[in-house]
């Protein structure tokens, strides 16, 4: 048989396929369907800083210190000061000027709803979003007890969130690169008084964002 007669057979079976295939739902490429609401809901899980998208829900500094050290203590610490190379929930405070920074909820998160979408989102380790939303709150409250924020009958809920400010909220500006970077990179590139040759100061591999205990 041919190479011709192949590629003829093959668009032959192609047709075939297509013409019995079900008529799909009118869209750009005629496949696929509309997501569901319940589809649609499994992933709107985001939570914005003036709270919208928080869930009904509460939890209180016990609660959630309980929760920590049966699901979260072993890879934080007992503490929340970071177990080996995992990252530390609580101290840093004062060190985000130095050479090696402890970048914490308590010394540079800037939004509490932040910790809450990424606790509810990703953790426990190997088991994401097995908690209950007052879970959530519960170990969210606990991060914020462990940051010295409040104290420890404290109960956090959809309510009282949003009120509630961290320590570096101010360290961080609104993205305005749509407005000052874009217009410095899309002008013409200057290319006068350019320097003689350039000198490769840092290697990224050799950049390491992560202390470890040494460096704590």
């Amino acid at each position: 048989m041919s190479r011709l007669h192949d590629v003829a057979w093959l668009f032959s079976c192609i047709f075939l396929l297509t013409a019995a295939a079900p008529a799909q739902e009118a869209g750009p490429l005629g496949l696929g369907r509309p997501a569901t609401p319940d589809e649609l809901a499994a992933w709107d899980i985001d939570v914005r800083p003036d709270g919208k998208g928080l869930p009904e829900g509460r939890g209180d500094v016990l609660t959630g210190e309980e929760l920590y050290t049966e699901l979260c203590a072993a890879c934080h610490g007992d503490f929340g000061e970071g177990s080996g190379r995992l990252p530390a929930l609580a101290g840093g405070e004062g060190t985000l000027t130095d050479e090696f920074p402890v970048k914490t909820v308590g010394s540079f998160w800037p939004y509490l709803s932040t910790v809450w979408d990424y606790v509810h989102r990703t953790m426990p380790y190997g088991n994401s979003q097995s908690l209950s939303d007052d879970e959530v709150y519960a170990l969210t409250a606990y991060i914020l007890y462990l940051n010295d924020l409040v104290d420890e009958d404290f109960e956090l809920s959809r309510e009282n969130l949003p009120a509630i400010r961290l320590p570096n909220e101010g360290g961080f500006i609104m993205d305005d690169r749509a407005e000052t970077e874009l217009p410095a990179f899309s002008a013409e590139p200057c290319m006068e008084n350019c320097k003689d040759r350039v000198e490769i100061t840092a290697r990224a591999g050799a950049l390491d964002v992560t202390p470890g205990a040494e460096e704590q």
